[in-house]
């Protein structure tokens, strides 16, 4: 398995994460979509055909590696196994399930721990599903976000500490993976403070001493202070531009919602944020700079772009939605700026956001279908700027893009 090595966000990728979307999105019931962060019940069916044309981009360019293939490869270690079916029934509170659990094999028990788990104790399933509980281990509706619970950070994992109870086993999953099956060494804010938050929507990776966090309901100052203090008692100092964020709506979760690096001198942005206009008004645009596990120095910025350019990063911003405020508000909401770096000056994203693709266009990028890219009719490496766009209607209405759906682990 090859080492973590994540320096920048748009460096050449050679082996990324992923989870196929399985049938635990549809195990969510508009009882609990609220409590699952949907506003939607997703269309399996629809959503796997989609999918399929991501991944299979991304099969074509890098080393891909699944979620259930190697939690089940962890699981064949007995105390792992054990560890991860006590933390998970512990967590969803259902330490009845425990012996149960064990005694499955590592493939089924891969797929039950992500799938959901369904124990009738003498009531009939229809009952269960009558009352709304039929799954005591709940399925992880949100695991094909593979961004979100866990982030490299250069040699690092930082295993986030999620802002709800929902996602909270996911972390379990990926902490497990990487320290045993990469060999990698995790951090986690909620460790340093029970009260530090961190997501992996909201970080972003600029070089070896910058990164880019976006501040609003999912990641707090804490989890920021916790990166910049652990990060810079290794590394000396390290520099973190943070934006504020909206607390809503839910399309400003994250900073790849609103912004995105697809080159090392390209991205795109929601160009409200970059205004300070509508939502963003007041927003503030700040550098913190730690040194040796302290932060030392804050400097305020108008926007993202003006930081970046004072630390001698010049971005040729293309916007989300295009010129037109309209088309920028209804293409953000679909994850118009979330678009997932190949290499430099080579992306993914949604076919859907066409005002988003046409500037893309007019910048310079060529715009590959992934259609094409997968069935060998058109080949990536025959371009030097290109974005790719897969054609995705029920993937957005779950609340992300292609980086959300990406754990990227090594950029050379």
């Amino acid at each position: 398995m090859p080492n973590i090595n994540l320096n920048t966000e748009t460096g050449r990728l050679e082996a990324v994460l992923l989870h196929r979307p399985g049938v635990e999105i549809e195990r969510m019931t508009p009882v609990d979509a609220h409590d699952a962060l949907y506003s939607d019940l997703l269309n399996l069916d629809i959503v796997s055909n989609e999918y399929r044309y991501f991944s299979g981009v991304l099969e074509r360019w890098t080393k891909v590696y699944y979620v259930e293939e190697l939690l089940a490869e962890v699981l064949k270690e007995k105390h792992l196994k054990l560890n991860l079916v006590r933390e998970s029934c512990r967590m969803d509170g259902c330490h009845f399930l425990e012996e149960e659990l064990y005694s499955h094999s590592e493939r089924r028990l891969a797929s039950e721990l992500i799938e959901g788990y369904a124990y009738t104790g003498g009531v009939s399933a229809s009952e269960l599903r009558g009352k709304g509980h039929l799954y005591q281990l709940k399925p992880l509706y949100n695991l094909f976000f593979t961004r979100d619970a866990s982030s490299s950070l250069f040699d690092k994992v930082l295993i986030n500490s999620m802002s709800f109870p929902v996602r909270e086993r996911e972390t379990l999953i990926f902490k497990t993976i990487f320290e045993r099956i990469f060999g990698a060494e995790t951090l986690n804010a909620k460790s340093w403070n029970p009260e530090a938050r961190t997501e992996g929507g909201d970080v972003q990776v600029v070089n070896d001493e910058l990164l880019c966090v976006g501040c609003g309901i999912r990641t707090n100052r804490l989890g920021i202070d916790y990166i910049g203090e652990t990060l810079s008692r290794e590394r000396g100092r390290i520099k973190i531009l943070v934006q504020e964020l909206p607390v809503e709506p839910d399309s400003f979760i994250h900073l790849d919602m609103v912004h995105t690096f697809i080159g090392r001198h390209s991205c795109v942005d929601y160009e409200p944020m970059l205004r300070k206009t509508a939502e963003f008004e007041g927003k503030e645009t700040a550098l913190l700079t730690y040194e040796n596990g302290n932060l030392v120095n804050t400097c305020e910025y108008h926007d993202l772009l003006e930081g970046l350019r004072a630390e001698g990063v010049e971005m040729e911003p293309v916007l989300c939605g295009g010129d037109d405020l309209w088309n920028q508000q209804r293409e953000q909401w679909h994850s118009g700026a979330n678009f997932f770096s190949l290499g430099d000056n080579k992306a993914i994203g949604y076919r859907r956001n066409k005002h988003t693709i046409e500037a893309l266009d007019k910048a310079g990028f060529s715009i590959l279908e992934a259609e094409k890219v997968c069935d060998g009719s058109v080949d990536m490496h025959d371009y030097e700027k290109f974005i790719v766009t897969f054609a995705a209607s029920e993937l957005p209405r779950g609340g992300g893009g292609a980086r959300c759906m990406t754990m990227p682990l090594v950029r050379s």
